[in-house]
């Protein structure tokens, strides 16, 4: 079900599933900018999208957004590398890809979604997400150094 092609059109945008219109150099480019993939190298980028559900923004052909989820489609979700283009950004293009997102088919209904996030609570309080009341029942294991390995 997650490899069934999911397509919402708005106007001149799209979301879409459809992995042979991913544009890695975009979504690399971007990446390798931010604070949590900083220096990602493309390969890794690549092994990501392989194993997740990625969701392309596209403006005409040009891709200006991405997202990706990884899940069992029952009871986890983790949504991740979301963005928009600066270009494209304030437009409320973000909160539409996230919408798309939570909408998908193989997603809902979806029991626990997990996302992390330094600076856009705000965005994702919209649909629901909120920091746990207990955050003392959640536990990370961060490898700093396994997004330099290739």
């Amino acid at each position: 079900m997650l490899d069934n092609l999911y397509e919402v059109p708005r106007g001149e945008y799209l979301v879409s599933t459809d992995r042979a219109r991913l544009d890695l150099a975009v979504i690399h480019g971007f990446l390798t900018r931010s604070y949590w993939a900083q220096g990602i190298p493309r390969a890794l980028v690549e092994r990501s999208i392989e194993h997740s559900l990625p969701f392309g923004l596209y403006h005409a052909s040009q891709q200006i957004g991405f997202a990706r989820v990884i899940s069992d489609t029952i009871t986890f979700a983790y949504l991740a590398d979301v963005f928009v283009l600066e270009a494209y950004q304030g437009r409320g293009l973000g909160k539409w890809l996230v919408a798309c997102v939570l909408s998908h088919p193989a997603l809902n209904p979806m029991k626990n979604w997990l996302l992390l996030t330094r600076d856009a609570h705000g965005l994702y309080r919209h649909y629901g997400f909120e920091t746990p009341e207990d955050a003392g029942r959640v536990m990370l294991l961060v490898n700093r150094d396994a997004i330099r390995e290739g």
